[in-house]
């Protein structure tokens, strides 16, 4: 038997492979979560400066925290009411089991907890809180009614699962991860995230003395989404993309590499709002399969470009947006035939610049000027003015000056 390739949060084993490189959890870790194992070097300061190139290649893993981790696997797919489902089909499971194995045994059983009853056993129990110290005798000591787990009554009311799953362990901590198993391992991350006190538990592919052993290659282990769970952002322009992106590595590093994103000029000679428009009809046209969103800005012609997309049959895997409204622009300085006055500019003239902050120590309020008249919606389309400067400020900021509101 070859050294084992192990999914482990907080040390209770969610899958073990042996024989092969088994399942590939490579799209719940970033790049840069590939380090030392935290039981040799503790994930901190010091781990960050040590390169993988010098490190030994037994040592090597993909590590990241259970709290950074609860987005990604709802970009998955495992969101909560994910795994009540998961969890119901179990129970139904259990239950048709039971009505068959009660034409021959009449016995009573207790009825399975409910799904929010479920949470609640997740959050009395604190994964580093529980022991993990071995005990020869655990199983028969739980029997005995002795031990952290032997007066709670929803464990004989967890799901069974299947009578072949080891419920039993070797310690507090194994135990409690047995009696999880009847989920699949990315809905129990998911559920160990409803407590609190576990998200700061590390999240642990460990593949290096595999690799090390030479039954793999380290190239065959890589990180980040894969473009089957990717999503294609479209939006009018190359100023648009690029906000989008650096706003996603601002706010939400963890997910960034689930989004690619296209605008409409890079396929159509003029980009704005009516050639991503004509772009999502061609991929809704030609059935592409990726999940796309097409974001359009909220003034006047991203709202009809809108319109008009939506009254084609989009597929289910694509979907259009117009940029939110929202307090800030209700009344904002615009310039037109009339003069300067303070209007409402959302649906009118708010392009993606103006979700910037726009207080610039060296520019004068910022402004909108009226252009074109949109005939279909009565109403007047607007840019703003020098809106290049705001977006140049906001790529040239630093993460540090963005909090704090500099």
């Amino acid at each position: 038997m070859s050294t084992p390739i192990t999914l482990t949060v907080g040390d209770i084993l969610l899958t073990c492979n042996s024989m092969d490189v088994g399942i590939d959890h490579g799209m719940l870790f970033q790049e840069s979560d590939r380090r030392r194992l935290p039981k040799i070097f503790p994930i901190d300061g010091n781990a960050e400066s040590t390169a993988i190139n010098d490190l030994e290649v037994g040592e090597i893993c993909f590590c990241r925290s259970l709290r950074s981790m609860v987005p990604r696997l709802e970009f998955l797919g495992y969101t909560l009411g994910t795994v009540k489902a998961d969890y119901s089909r179990v129970v139904k499971s259990d239950m048709d089991a039971r009505l068959i194995a009660h034409e021959l045994d009449p016995s009573e059983k207790q009825q399975p907890i409910s799904f929010e009853q479920f949470i609640l056993f997740i959050k009395r129990y604190s994964v580093a809180r529980l022991s993990d110290k071995y005990v020869k005798n655990y199983d028969e000591e739980h029997i005995a009614k002795q031990g952290v787990f032997a007066h709670d009554p929803a464990i004989e009311q967890l799901p069974e699962g299947g009578s072949y799953r080891d419920t039993g362990g070797h310690s507090e901590r194994s135990h409690f991860g047995n009696l999880l198993g009847f989920l699949t391992p990315y809905s129990i991350l998911r559920v160990l995230a409803e407590n609190p006190e576990n998200l700061d538990l590390n999240v642990v592919w460990d593949y290096g003395n595999f690799v090390e052993a030479g039954w793999a290659d380290d190239y065959e282990f890589i990180a980040c989404a894969r473009r089957t769970q990717t999503y294609l952002v479209g939006t009018e322009g190359k100023s648009d993309t690029s906000i989008l992106k650096r706003a996603i590595e601002f706010l939400h590093p963890e997910i960034k590499d689930f989004f690619r994103f296209v605008d409409a000029g890079d396929w159509h000679s003029f980009s704005g709002a009516g050639s991503l428009g004509k772009f999502a009809e061609g991929l809704a046209k030609i059935d592409v399969h990726n999940r796309a969103v097409f974001v359009f800005d909220n003034d006047a012609e991203g709202r009809e470009a809108h319109q008009s997309l939506l009254r084609h049959a989009l597929p289910p895997n694509m979907a259009a947006m117009v940029l939110p409204d929202i307090e800030e622009l209700r009344s904002f300085s615009a310039c037109g035939p009339e003069g300067v006055s303070n209007v409402d500019i959302n649906g009118r003239a708010a392009a993606i610049e103006c979700y910037l902050d726009l207080r610039l120590n060296d520019r004068k309020p910022p402004q909108v000027t009226w252009t074109n008249y949109k005939e279909k919606q009565q109403v007047y389309h607007g840019t703003l003015d020098y809106k290049e400067t705001y977006a140049a400020a906001f790529y040239n900021a630093s993460l540090e000056s963005i909090k704090a509101g500099q």
